[in-house]
């Protein structure tokens, strides 16, 4: 590019003319290894959204521990699934959790479903040199309550790494067990009898288990589900009066009917 068309403010080039570039930072051999956390998924049920993932954490080959809750309650309205590093995705609930109270502490309401949508999304960005690096990615699921209609009713929204959000208007899964989910759900959804947006909860919880434990079988970094050990997933429940959650013991009953 000659100097004649470089435009004004065009840094590349401004580099190039000097005979520099820009620096690329390659990540040491001697890091250490990202902890990861998947799989998480959600979809809306008769009663509302149910979001689920499983409880294992991993580090390259090793299983890092099987007790992780990547579900994770925001507010009384709010949920954020994780799936990517857990220290940068627990941080950015944190801050989630503390922006939402103080607003609804200091302007007597709640923050609505968009500027919420959108307060992840920015932290997202604000996560993007991290993410460049491929250090620190985080690709979140989030679900809340629309108060503009009556009764409120819940959403589902999902994310790419780099904060583009998208609203699911059935499904969505996320993790490196989220093909495999991703795949059954939409089978269910086409051709199942009942749909996942028609099961009741009782329903909805044995599919979510049974989704885990398909995903686990052909993908070594989601945790599945045995009763035997009492090993179950972090289910969360979103209806139109707040989030709920659905216990170890509760899942048990569930499975045996």
């Amino acid at each position: 590019m000659s100097g004649e068309s470089q435009m004004a403010g065009d840094f590349l080039s401004l580099l190039a003319a000097q005979k520099l570039a820009p620096w690329r930072g390659e990540a040491s051999p001697s890091a250490p290894v990202q902890t990861q956390a998947t799989t998480v998924f959600a979809f809306h049920f008769a009663e509302g959204v149910l979001m689920a993932g499983d409880r294992r954490a991993t580090a390259g080959n090793l299983i890092v521990t099987d007790r992780v809750d990547k579900v994770i309650e925001i507010d009384a309205t709010s949920l954020l699934a994780i799936a990517g590093v857990p220290a940068t995705a627990f941080e950015m609930a944190r801050i989630l959790q503390t922006s939402f109270e103080y607003y609804r502490r200091s302007q007597l309401q709640s923050l609505s479903l968009p500027a919420k949508v959108r307060a992840l999304a920015r932290l997202l960005r604000e996560n993007l040199p991290m993410t460049m690096q491929g250090v620190g990615i985080v690709a979140p699921l989030f679900a809340g309550l629309d108060h503009s209609v009556t009764p409120a009713k819940p959403q589902i929204y999902f994310y790419d790494p780099l904060g583009a959000q998208f609203q699911s208007v059935s499904y969505v899964a996320s993790g490196s067990g989220s093909g495999t989910i991703r795949s059954v759900l939409s089978y269910q959804e086409q051709y199942g009898s009942p749909r996942p947006s028609q099961m009741k909860l009782g329903e909805a919880v044995k599919f979510a288990l049974r989704l885990l434990m398909v995903a686990s079988e052909f993908d070594s970094a989601t945790g599945g589900v045995n009763p035997a050990t009492e090993t179950y997933a972090t289910i969360k429940l979103l209806r139109s009066t707040g989030v709920e959650s659905v216990t170890d013991k509760q899942q048990a009953d569930f499975l045996k009917k």
